[in-house]
Formats: C-alpha cells, sequence, structure tokens
C-alpha cells in the first residue's frame, strides 16, 4: 500500500530522473576517457617527431573540454595571462599637434608601380634627327620615356624629357644612365627597357611583353651575343635591338654599380653592362623567357616595309638600325597599319563570339544588342526618363535649344546631318554592291536622339535611285538606322589641384543693383565670414558720368558702403575692398580689365553677380574646376522664377528657394558667374589686344565667356552646379551687346518668369476672367 503510493508519486518524475540520469553518465564517458595535457609541460613529447606532435595535438583537440585552453608546445611550464597596461600620456597641451602628411596620390601611398619605363640612349648628333623621329613615333603611347644623352646643344626637342650626363664617353653614359634609372625611377616602375635612337620600336608588342612577365622575376632579356674573344662565360643583349630589364635585377645590381665601373674594361656600353650583370648577379641574356619571346628583326639597307615578306619583320618588337628618320615614319606607318588591322579582327572575332553565345541564353538572339558589343538602350522606369526622338530634315531642326519650333540646321548639326546621311549611303554600297549601286535622292524623314549609355541614335527614311548592273534604275524609299556610340571614351590626365586657394570674390554693382546688395552680403557673411573662408570679396562699383559728378553730394553707393562698413565693424578680422569706376558702358571685359591691374597673376577669380547666394560649397568647387593654364570654369546656377507666377494663389515658401522643378530651372543661357585665374585671362586679353585695336566695339560687345572661348586654347568648362542659387529679379539686356548674347539675355528674362505648365495655368486664368 505504502509502496504503491510513493510509486505513484514518482511516476510523473521518473522520466526526467532517468534523462538527467542518461545525460551525465553520457557526459563522463566522454571526457574521462580522453587525457588532456593542463600545460605546455604536462604534454611530455620528449624528442618525438614533429608529426607525432601534430597527431598527440590533434588527438586532445578532438575531444577537448569546452572551457579549457589547448597547451602549447612551448617550454615554459606555465604561460602568463596577465595584461600589460599602457600607461596613458596626455598630449601636450603647449605643443602644437603634428599635421598627418598624405600622400599626394593614393598610388603612392598604397606602393602601386606602373609597368614599363623606357630609356632611348641618344647622342648629340642624332638628338634632333632620330632622336625627334623615336618620340613622335613612341612618346604617345608609353607612360614615360626618357632620353639619355653625353652631351648636347643649348636647345632641347620640345616636348622631350632628356638627361644630359655631361661625357662622351660610351661606357661613362652607360654607367650613369643606369645610375639615374635607379635613383628616379625604381620607385615607380617594374621594368627598364633601353634601347638606342636608330632602332624602332614597336609599343604595343613591348607592353603586352611586359604585362606577362612577373615582377619579381630576375630577368635580363634581349638578342643573345657572344662576348668579344669568347672567353668569358655567359651572353650579353645585344644595344641595338633593345634589351629589358626586372626591377628585381636592378634592385639586385645597384650596391656593385660602382665596382663595375671601375673594375670592368669594355669597348661596348652593351657589353659592358652585360659583364657587369652577369659577375654580380649570375643572369645572363635570354631570348626566350615561360614560353615569351623576344623577337626583333634586323633591317637591310634598301628594305622596304611594304614589301618585306618576312614573317618575323610583322612579329618584330624592335627593328633596327633605321638610318634617318624618314624610314622611321615609313616603319611606324606599316606598324600602326599592321596593328589596326588586328584590332578590326579582334573585334569581328568578339561580335561573333558575342553573336554565336547570345543564341544559347534564355532570351535567344534577342539578348545580343545592336550595334553588337554596344551598351543596350538606356530603360526609362519614369515618364520623365524618356529620351526624346528630335525630327529633323536637310535644312532644319524642329527641337531648338531656345525654344523655337523650327529652327535652320548650321553649323554642328549641319555637318552631323550630312555626315550621318553620307555614311547611310556608303554603308548601304558596301553592302549590295557590285550587284547594285545606290545613290541618294533626298532625306524624307530624320530622327536622333542621345542616349547616354550608348551615344547618338539616328533613324532615317532616305528615298534613294537603285541602279542594277544592266543599267536598269528604280527609285524606292529605306529606312535605315545608325549610332555614332561613346566608344573614344579616354581619361585626360589632370594638374593637381586643391581645396587651399584663397577665391577672390568680384561683385560689380551698378544703381539699378543696389537695392539688392545687402541680401547680398547677408548670405555672404552668413557662408564666409562666419566660418573664416579663406576668400576675399570685392566691391565693384560702376558710375555712369552723371552719378560720378554728385558722388560728393549724394552717392548712389553710400548705403552699401555703409552696410559694408558695418560688417567690417561686426567681423573685426574681414576686410571688404570695393573699387569705383566711371564708365557710360559697362562691360564685363572693361570691367574685368581694371580689377586685373590690382592683382597678382596667380589669383583666383569669382565674377559674381548681385543675385547670386554664395556658399562654401560652390566656393571649394570653384577652386577644383578652375585649373592654372589648363581650365577655366562658367558655372550653371540653378534660377529661381518669379514668384507671383510660380506660387500663384498660394503663399511662398518660408525657407528661400529649394533646389525642385517648380521652384526654377538651370539657366543655360546664363554667362555671368565665371572662375578662372587672373594670368589665364592676361594671356587671352594679350591675344585680344589686335582685334580690339582694329574694333574698339568689340570690348562692349563680348563678355569673358567669349573671350576665352575665342582667345585662348583652355578647355571651358561648363556644368550645372546645385550649389550656386539665384532668387529672381527683373533684369533689363544690354542693347550694346552683341547679337547672341542679346538673345541670350533675352531667353534667360523669358525662361525665368516660369515653366510652361505655370504660365499657362496664370494665363487660363486670365482668359477665364476675361470669358466672364
Amino acid at each position: 500500500m505504502r509502496f504503491s503510493l510513493v510509486l505513484s508519486l514518482l511516476r510523473p518524475v521518473g522520466p526526467v530522473v532517468v534523462g538527467v540520469s542518461l545525460g551525465f553518465t553520457l557526459s563522463l564517458l566522454s571526457v574521462t576517457w580522453v587525457e588532456e595535457p593542463c600545460g605546455p609541460g604536462q604534454g611530455n613529447l620528449g624528442d618525438g617527431s614533429l608529426e607525432q606532435q601534430q597527431h598527440q595535438a590533434g588527438q586532445s583537440n578532438a575531444a577537448r573540454k569546452p572551457n579549457s585552453v589547448p597547451g602549447g608546445l612551448g617550454t615554459e611550464p606555465e604561460q602568463s595571462w596577465e595584461p600589460r597596461v599602457l600607461p596613458y600620456k596626455p598630449p601636450n597641451p603647449g605643443k602644437p599637434a603634428k599635421k598627418t602628411i598624405r600622400t599626394r596620390y593614393i598610388s603612392t601611398e598604397l606602393g602601386m608601380r606602373q609597368r614599363l619605363f623606357v630609356g632611348v640612349l641618344t647622342s648629340k648628333n642624332t638628338l634632333h634627327s632620330l632622336a625627334v623621329a623615336v618620340n613622335r613615333t613612341l612618346g604617345h603611347r608609353l607612360e614615360r620615356l626618357v632620353y639619355f644623352t653625353g652631351t648636347r646643344g643649348r636647345k632641347v626637342p620640345h616636348g622631350m624629357l632628356v638627361v644630359t650626363h655631361g661625357d662622351e664617353r660610351p661606357i661613362w653614359n652607360m654607367y650613369q644612365t643606369v645610375k639615374y634609372v635607379l635613383d628616379h625611377y625604381m620607385a615607380d616602375f617594374d621594368w627598364v627597357f633601353l634601347v638606342q635612337d636608330d632602332t624602332y620600336t614597336e609599343a604595343h608588342h613591348v607592353t603586352r611583353l611586359a604585362s606577362h612577365l612577373s615582377i619579381d622575376t630576375l630577368l635580363y632579356m634581349g638578342r643573345p651575343e657572344e662576348f668579344i674573344g669568347g672567353d668569358t662565360p655567359g651572353r650579353y643583349c645585344y644595344g641595338g635591338f633593345g634589351y629589358l630589364l626586372s626591377r628585381a635585377l636592378l634592385l639586385r645590381l645597384q650596391p656593385h654599380l660602382e665596382s663595375c665601373r671601375n673594375d670592368i674594361l669594355s669597348a661596348r656600353p652593351d657589353e659592358w653592362l652585360g659583364r657587369c650583370i652577369i659577375d654580380y648577379t649570375g643572369v645572363d641574356c635570354v631570348a626566350e623567357h615561360e614560353g615569351l619571346r623576344y623577337q626583333y628583326f634586323e633591317l637591310g639597307k634598301n628594305t622596304d616595309p611594304e614589301r618585306e615578306s618576312d614573317p618575323r619583320f610583322n612579329a618584330a618588337f624592335t627593328v633596327h638600325p633605321v638610318l634617318d628618320p624618314v624610314q622611321m615614319y615609313r616603319l611606324h606607318r606599316y606598324f600602326a597599319r599592321v596593328e589596326l588591322e588586328h584590332t578590326y579582327q579582334e573585334i569581328q572575332q568578339l561580335q561573333l563570339e558575342i553573336q554565336n553565345t547570345s543564341s544559347l541564353s534564355a532570351d535567344g538572339d534577342l539578348s545580343a544588342t545592336w550595334p553588337i558589343g554596344i551598351a543596350p538602350p538606356f530603360q526609362p522606369k519614369t515618364r520623365f526618363e524618356v529620351l526624346r526622338w528630335d525630327y529633323f530634315t536637310e535644312e532644319a531642326a524642329f527641337a531648338c535649344v531656345d525654344g523655337a519650333p523650327k529652327c535652320e540646321l548650321r553649323g554642328a548639326d549641319a555637318a552631323d546631318v550630312a555626315d550621318v546621311v553620307t555614311a547611310a549611303v556608303e554603308e548601304l554600297n558596301h553592302r549590295y554592291q557590285p550587284v547594285l549601286h545606290i545613290h541618294k535622292q533626298q532625306l524624307l524623314n530624320g530622327y536622333r536622339r542621345f542616349d547616354p549609355t550608348r551615344g547618338m541614335e539616328y533613324t532615317l527614311d532616305l528615298q534613294l535611285e537603285v541602279v542594277t548592273q544592266k543599267g536598269h534604275s528604280r527609285s524606292l524609299a529605306k529606312r535605315v538606322h545608325l549610332l555614332r556610340p561613346l566608344s573614344e571614351v579616354e581619361i585626360i590626365p589632370m594638374p593637381y589641384v586643391t581645396e587651399a586657394s584663397r577665391v577672390n570674390v568680384i561683385l560689380p554693382l551698378t544703381a539699378q543693383e543696389r537695392d539688392y546688395a545687402a541680401h547680398f552680403l547677408e548670405v555672404y557673411a552668413a557662408a564666409a565670414f562666419e566660418n573664416a573662408e579663406n576668400a576675399v570679396l570685392t566691391f565693384l562699383f560702376i558710375y555712369d558720368p552723371f552719378e560720378a559728378q554728385q558722388v560728393a553730394q549724394n552717392d548712389v553707393f553710400g548705403a552699401v558702403k555703409a552696410r559694408i562698413t558695418e560688417y567690417e565693424r561686426r567681423y573685426t578680422q574681414v576686410k571688404i575692398p570695393w573699387i569705383s569706376v566711371k564708365t557710360d558702358a559697362p562691360s564685363q571685359i572693361k570691367v574685368m580689365d581694371i580689377i586685373s591691374k590690382k592683382h597678382p597673376v596667380d589669383t583666383l577669380f569669382f565674377v559674381a553677380g548681385v543675385s547670386t547666394e554664395v556658399t562654401i560649397e560652390f566656393l571649394n568647387r570653384c577652386r577644383m574646376n578652375t585649373i592654372n593654364s589648363w581650365q577655366v570654369f562658367f558655372p550653371i546656377h540653378f534660377q529661381g522664377y518669379n514668384p507671383t507666377i510660380a506660387f500663384h494663389n498660394q503663399p511662398s515658401p518660408l525657407s528661400g528657394l529649394d533646389l525642385v522643378r517648380d521652384a526654377g530651372h538651370f539657366d543655360r543661357d546664363a554667362f555671368n558667374e565665371a572662375c578662372f585665374y587672373n594670368a589665364d585671362y592676361m594671356a587671352a586679353r594679350t591675344r585680344m589686344a589686335t582685334d580690339a585695336q582694329d574694333n574698339e566695339d568689340i570690348l562692349e560687345t563680348m563678355d569673358i565667356y567669349d573671350l576665352f572661348v575665342k582667345y585662348s586654347n583652355l578647355h571651358v568648362f561648363r556644368a550645372v552646379e546645385p550649389a550656386l542659387l539665384q532668387h529672381y529679379r527683373p533684369q533689363s539686356c544690354n542693347p550694346r551687346l552683341s547679337e547672341e548674347q542679346y538673345h541670350r539675355c533675352v531667353q534667360s528674362s523669358l525662361e525665368g518668369l516660369g515653366s510652361r505648365a505655370q504660365l499657362a495655368m496664370v494665363l487660363f486664368e486670365q482668359e477665364q476672367g476675361n470669358s466672364t
């Protein structure tokens, strides 16, 4: 009775007790049968082999206790796990913190090197003949090309980097050349190629060879030659066909270069270098390495490149000897054509591969875009991204920059239409001749659009006359599609610029604009004065003759000058200079002539407008986009619409001008703001002086933008600038401007009123009011 009562009470917890007991039992069985060393001395490995140590370590780790730390193989009985506390040393408050010095280019900081350096061995007699020919055929295809000579004349050929050693001894020149390369270029290049100026070098072949070789190889590659006499073991590379040296080989040779100069006697510089490399590095000249062969060709006296049938000639890296520059240019023309044909063959092969593989895809042949190898057309995601097709004929375009419905084809647009029609007819003749001969009669319809992902697309409806071989002719209409791809994209190396340059902000101000100067000063002070920006603001007060006579009694700019004094008193570290000018016909060039004479040539100018809202972001962009002797910057500001029209029957936003579509637009017809260096302006102004003497009105009809476009070789950079805003204000156009500038001014004023939808709503409401 009592036993059955106890059993009934334990029956619910029985499975739990059995499970816990079984768990403890299995845990003990899995741990107690493994003997794990608790420390490095417990293992007692003795003199056992490394394999035995690894085997025992593997066994101990296989069934290690969950919270245990495996023992090491050290000889210490115990390992110290105590933390090492480093005392904190606070910086000296009186000592200025060191500025972190960063490299100019990220490749320098990461230790990245360029692939190939080429040095040309020349002389005083051939520097202006063969060396110039080498530079014209080789210089534009290589990363770095330097010419080494013993002596030279006073004049150095333009565009060539010439290093003069000061002695005509051949061995001395070779020693100085190798030493100069080691001192100046070994940190930047992986391979060095030395060649004489009487050798034609095929740059593509040499570059491909260097790109397929390992940079850590001790390699001395060229045309192997036996040493004179045959007593010296090894072979050197003959200098006439050039030779390739690895960076690792030159670095190993560097400490022994002085010993080579003193101990090795030779009559030929290439043989001297070969002896030095063999004696101190043990590396012989080779013509083949890892399946890559150094190809060369010895040119006969009367060899004609066009008639040379030897297959080694087309595959040659270098051709030697070249007797005169004319022969060098003929060789270059031949090898350039061979390389071009090879490129076309590669393109055709790639197009065939793309076409063949596209048939295996899920979409079949539809996956291959036209033309093959060109990016597919842009796919818009919203209706605002749809690319517009513009209609044109041979005489007129029906999509004009100024918004007119029709305008005459002129300039680049007319040349573009004529070129694309000619190309279409030539392609049709190329495809159907000699069966059919096709002649253009007229262009029926033309459509074009610019696709930013692939280029300019054309659709042409052509009226053609087709003539057969038997003389039968017929007129028919044919639709063709053409594409002018964006394929000639290249990275242009730009000079290094920083954001540390001081910007001189120039604000020309007339009497009609003086009421807006207070708002300009308020915005500029918040951006520049409050943040101690590295910029100087200069006012240029423009008086007409009558206003200039009244300065003593009633200065029209008196209120502005008082406001300037107030800001100078508020910001004691700021000085705002002003210049007064009297003229009855103010123009940008006349104004800048006065400003330019009062500043150094390295001054960076920003010519602003009184409605411009200057920000720090824009000033930095002005510094980065303006490059001395290289580029000027004309930003396209965001122009606010007339608030009466843009916010018709609704309150204007209190936050100011927002960068939204309904608030304004980027004014492409405004060229008033400009960033440029004083030296560039003075150079362009000097070129303009002759035309200004013949036509004095040119100073009034031309602005700074036209000055740089017509009288300088600088890159005129024009781009939208979201950080440069202008509020709406009515503006009057100067009738003395040129016809094109006056048209731009009027167009800018009209488009600044409001968008077409906003103007339409205002007109609609007015018509509704008049009808009622």
